[in-house]
């Protein structure tokens, strides 16, 4: 456990190093600015790290849930786990994020420990991170585009559609198949289960906020197309 409580401080030290060179190279910008700056470095390099693992090194994690974690898995999910203590202590510092994000980093937090401590499944909840990150850039550009005053474009909409897309097909369709073969495996601890299904919930409370989002935005679209029908 030593050289991974050793790779995981070193994860959180680069992060933390990171978001003050952002800070300093952008004096001129929030310190959210900063954070979602890093956020988004995180996104980009644990959803190709993660995806790889899934798609080429492997095991399968529908079939092999509850096996021992590989090298590979170890690297990614230390480098995760400081990563979401970084975030964690940024958000509870500044008080930005309601209940249900710090929910969110509490147990992602608490799984990877868990994990990395069992010596096993990490195989499931790597791919947990995978569909759970995939969006994650996603969700940051659309942060940016707003903050430039981009968001009202055509790249806005396509930003909302491939995230909205992406978080149903992935986070909720696939992280169901991963819930279900983890749930109904023997192999994994019961501990993992349990909180693995309320990461799950927690998705589900996310995918009521997005679909709330979606009908605003029709219901913003929908008076203007009539207006405009009425005057054709």
């Amino acid at each position: 456990m030593v050289p991974i409580v050793l790779e995981v401080t070193c994860s959180f030290v680069t992060w933390l190093c990171l978001y003050g060179c952002f800070c300093h190279w952008n004096r001129q910008r929030s310190y959210k600015w900063s954070c979602r700056l890093v956020t988004l470095v995180h996104g980009l390099i644990v959803t190709c790290l993660s995806g790889y693992v899934v798609f080429l090194d492997g095991p399968w994690p529908l079939t092999h849930a509850g096996s021992p974690n590989t090298p590979l898995q170890i690297h990614v999910l230390s480098l995760t786990l400081g990563y979401f203590i970084f975030d964690l202590g940024w958000c509870l510092y500044f008080q930005t994020e309601g209940d249900l994000m710090l929910l969110h980093h509490t147990l992602s937090i608490c799984g990877m420990i868990l994990v990395l401590g069992l010596g096993k499944s990490a195989t499931e909840v790597n791919a947990v991170v995978f569909v759970s990150e995939i969006t994650n850039p996603l969700l940051q550009a659309r942060w940016f585009l707003r903050e430039m005053g981009s968001y009202h474009t055509s790249l806005g909409k396509v930003v909302d559609f491939l995230f909205v897309l992406l978080f149903l097909a992935l986070r909720i369709g696939a992280g169901a198949w991963i819930m279900y073969g983890m749930v109904t495996s023997p192999e994994p601890n019961w501990l993992l289960k349990a909180g693995g299904l309320a990461m799950y919930v927690v998705s589900l409370g996310f995918m009521v906020e997005i679909c709330r989002f979606v009908r605003r935005k029709m219901w913003k679209k929908a008076p203007s197309l009539g207006t405009r029908s009425f005057q054709e």
